[in-house]
This record gives structure tokens, sequence and C-alpha cells, in this order.
């Protein structure tokens, strides 16, 4: 039953500290005050009234403003399940629920917790695939590999992460983030420990090792997208999203960075050995410290996962719960829709200009300004350092304008915009650099800006469908691998029959233009009704 508190006129009643409350995240507003009002009890059925000093059994509290007199006064709204918040005494909450946590709160959270963890694991996904691209100079020497071929070899992990990102972000939707990631990080990481072997072996056991990478690498941003969008609010995703792709950035320096170090120490395939175990004691720690949901973690404070139960989109649990019955996704449906092309294209760019980048720029600084292997990895991996620390403040701000009255939908196109017309600029800069350090300086802007467009198709695809989220990132992963593959493979054919790689950084600057406007007139921040087909 439902019952109306109804405000007639100000008293002095007793101090709230008389009343016993368990749950004392939520009178902040009324500690050691005086209540001004008198409070009847008011039935809305047959409008009688009576006085009331308990509430009887549990209950949730509303508040619904309205005015008497031309003053403001509160209606608070009690239903019949209420005792365990209430508990006797009169408890006030804003419009969301709970106060926002302050930036400590927010930091030291269970939930920051899970996303550093994600992080953690993009980090290694990031540094396992590209010790290939600092290990494929001195193969290419000893194997007296061409560029052409290089590009071959390099583009074979891409060739499992076209295979797995639709099945994974099905399997991601259907089992939840926390296990689909565990088996992704064994899988990736065992494929790197034997990558030594198989290239001792033959050089199909090489390239299957590689697929195999690519393969268990398919489901990891899939699994980022499903763990952020069951504990982030949506005024808190954007920052999620830059926390945990700052850690995969991260792991392209780290990659780039260590690998030469650990390669004059323990040979070419020391970095191999070293990531590859890493992975394996990140899995451990995965099971045993984290949770699928805030409802099912043992560690969250209660005022954590109250704030998350207030805060995020109520229909995300209504819908995965209706969808859990089902394993096939209504693809016909899902690729009826624009927006989902605006996803698809924006990944397929985001995917293009970074495993070009990423695949060929130590070549790019070796071939171009003859500078040795270790400087060359220093030079490519500054910009994603770079990349990690711009993707969280732009993580920040995205939240900052959405919570400050700006549309989502018009969010996300402002940070797509900066997050592929900047980087187009930026190459077209590059280009023109005479020096390594001024190229590095203009590869790191590009690079940097470029993580905008996490605030952007990234986040988006949450808000479009949070019930088809795994599946959307899958499908917009296989186009943008397809994507990859073309660039990583089509950059080095191209340099063989121009000679030139700054007219490929060219081509690429006019893609990422492209696909910016494509992006602008397709794309929202809207729910999408995917129920309906055209």
């Amino acid at each position: 039953m439902n019952s109306t508190f109804a405000v007639d006129r100000p008293i002095r009643t007793p101090s709230v500290s008389t009343f016993q409350n368990p749950n004392p995240f939520k009178t902040r507003l009324f500690s050691n005050t005086r209540l001004p009002w008198r409070l009847r009890l008011r039935d809305p059925s047959n409008h009688k009234s009576s006085t009331s000093s308990s509430l009887g059994t549990s209950s949730t509290i509303n508040e619904v403003p309205r005015k008497i007199g031309g003053l403001r006064s509160t209606r608070v709204r009690v239903s019949s399940d209420a005792s365990q918040s209430y508990a006797g005494g009169l408890v006030r909450e804003d419009e969301g629920g709970l106060p926002e946590p302050s930036f400590v709160e927010f930091i030291t959270s269970e939930r920051v917790k899970v996303v550093a963890m994600v992080a953690l694991a993009l980090a290694l996904c990031n540094a396992d695939r590209v010790v290939m691209s600092v290990a494929i100079v001195p193969l290419s020497l000893s194997h007296g590999w061409r560029q052409s071929f290089a590009g071959v070899v390099q583009s074979s992990f891409l060739w499992g992460y076209l295979i797995s990102p639709i099945a994974g972000g099905t399997l991601v939707d259907y089992y939840g983030g926390k296990v689909v990631m565990a088996w992704g990080v064994a899988l990736w990481s065992l494929a790197t420990f034997l990558t030594p072997w198989a290239a001792e072996t033959s050089l199909w056991a090489l390239l299957a090792t590689r697929v195999v990478l690519g393969i268990a690498e398919g489901v990891a941003l899939p699994c980022m997208n499903n763990m952020i969008a069951r504990w982030f609010p949506q005024t808190e995703r954007s920052r999620a999203v830059g926390l945990a792709m700052a850690g995969f950035q991260l792991g392209s320096a780290i990659g780039l960075t260590l690998s030469p170090i650990l390669m004059s120490q323990g040979g070419v395939f020391g970095p191999f050995v070293i990531f590859g175990l890493s992975g394996f004691l990140w899995v451990l720690v995965w099971l045993s410290a984290t949770s699928s949901t805030p409802e099912q973690s043992s560690q969250i404070s209660k005022y954590e996962l109250k704030y998350i139960q207030n805060k995020r989109q109520k229909s995300f649990v209504a819908e995965n719960k209706m969808k859990t019955g089902k394993m096939i996704p209504p693809f016909k449906r899902l690729l009826s829709k624009l927006p989902t092309w605006s996803l698809i294209v924006a990944n397929a760019m985001h995917s293009w200009g970074f495993f070009v980048i990423l695949s060929w720029m130590p070549i790019y600084f070796k071939t171009i300004y003859h500078v040795d292997l270790r400087q060359a990895a220093w030079f490519s991996a500054a910009p994603w350092s770079m990349m990690a620390i711009v993707g969280y403040f732009a993580g920040v701000s995205s939240d900052m304008l959405i919570k400050n009255g700006m549309s989502v939908t018009l969010t996300r196109k402002i940070m797509q915009s900066i997050g592929f017309i900047c980087p187009g600029i930026a190459l077209i800069g590059l280009t023109m650099a005479k020096s390594p350090l001024i190229a590095s300086a203009w590869l790191t802007l590009a690079v940097g800006l470029k993580s905008f467009s996490h605030c952007g198709f990234l986040v988006n695809l949450q808000e479009i469908a949070p019930q088809y989220s795994g599946v959307l990132h899958g499908m917009s992963n296989t186009a943008g691998t397809f994507a990859a593959i073309l660039g990583t493979v089509g950059a080095g054919y191209f340099v063989e029959l121009v000679g030139s790689f700054r007219g490929f950084l060219l081509l690429t600057s006019l893609l990422y233009f492209s696909a910016a406007l494509f992006w602008n007139i397709f794309s929202t921040g809207e729910r999408v009704n995917f129920d309906e087909s055209g």
C-alpha cells in the first residue's frame, strides 16, 4: 500500500538524532537539525488522515515537490517496503537517490577497481600484439622477408581477430564479461608464450599462433563494454572507458618500449615469454577479486551499490533478463539502422588508423629518419602514452558536458569529430616533418587526439542498444578488423609500388575526414528501437 505524507504548517519537533536509522548513507541532509513540519499520514484511496509515528514494514521513499500558499513544500510518498531505509526516521534524497561521489570516493570505489583490472587486461592485450611490431625488424632481416611479406606476418594476428568479435560479443552478452574475459586472457597469453616455439618450428606454426592470439583478443573490448555498462551509470561511462582505454594505450607504449630492452637481454623472443606469463598471473587475480555485477560483489560498500542501482539506466537489467534465453542476435534488424552503420564506419576508420600507426611506425622512423630500433620504438611509443593521458581527460570532459545539460547525441558527435578530424590534420603535418623529433611531435598529437573517439563511438555502443552492446561491438569490430587488415597489408604493398610512406599517410588522413562526416550525419546518442526493421 502506498501512503502520502502531506505538509500542513511548521511546528517544532524532536531532533532527527533521536530516531534510529540503520542506513546512515541516506541521512546526510537532516543530521542534527529540527524538522520544520508536522506530518499527517494520508491514505490516497479515501483521503482520511491520522497521525503516525511509525511506518511498519520496509518501503522506499520518493519526494514530490509542491507549493502551498506560495511556499515550496514536499510530499513524501512511501511505498510498502520501506522500513529498512526509513526505520522510523525521515529520510530525504535527491532526485538520483544519493549525492554525487567526490573524486576520492570515485577513485577508491569498487567499480574503479574493476575498471582498473580491465585496463590492465587491455594493457596486456596490446602489449602482446605490438611485440611483433618490434620483433618483425630482426625477424625480417634473419629470414629475408620483404616489406610486403612482413605486412602479411603482422596482419596474421588480424585474421584471428576477424573471426571472434561477433561470436565473442554474443558470448559476452549471454555469460557476462568476467567469465569471457578470463578465458580470453588465458588463451591469448598461452599463444604469446608459445610464439618462440612456433617461430623455431615453422612459418605456418608462427602464423597459427598469431591467429589464435587474434581470436582470443577479439573478446577484450566487448568484455570491457559489458563490464562498464553493468558497473557504471551513464554519467560516468566516458570516464570509465577513458580509464580502460588508457590501459590499452599504455600497453602499446609498454610493449614498444620494453620489447627492445628485453630482446637485448633475452633474445628476440624474450618479450613473448614475459608478457605471456604476466597474463596468467592476471587471470588468477581477476577471478578471485572481481564480480560480473555490483550485486554479486562481496566487497562493494552499501553506499556504492545503492548509488549504482539508483543512477544507472534501469532498463539495462530488465533487457538483459529478457534476452538471456536468446543466443542468436537479430542481425538483420541491427544492420537495418543507420546508427549501427555509423558505428561500423567509425570503428573501421579507428582500426585502420590504429593498426597502421601501431604496425608501421617503428619501420617508418627507421626507413624515413634512419633511427635504430630502440629509438624507433621510443619515437612510436611516446604517442600511446599521450593517448592514455588525453583519453581520460576526454572522458571527464564528455561526462561533464552531459551533466551540464548538453544532449548525449551532440556530445558524442563533438567527441568523435575531435577524434577523427584532428588526427587527420596531424598526419598531414607528419608527412611534412623534416626531423624525427618534429615527426614524433605530430604523431603524438595525432594519436593523443584520436583518443577523443573513445568518447564517441566506443561509448555510443552502450547507449543505442545496451541489450546488444556486446554483439554490436563485435559487428563493428569485425568491420574494423577488415579495415585494419587492408590498411596493414596495403601499407606494405603501397610502399613497394609507390615508394612512399607519406602518400599512404595522406590517404589515411582523407579517410579520417570522410568517416567524421558520415558519423555526424547518421549517429545518435538516443536509444534505438531494434524491435522494428527499417
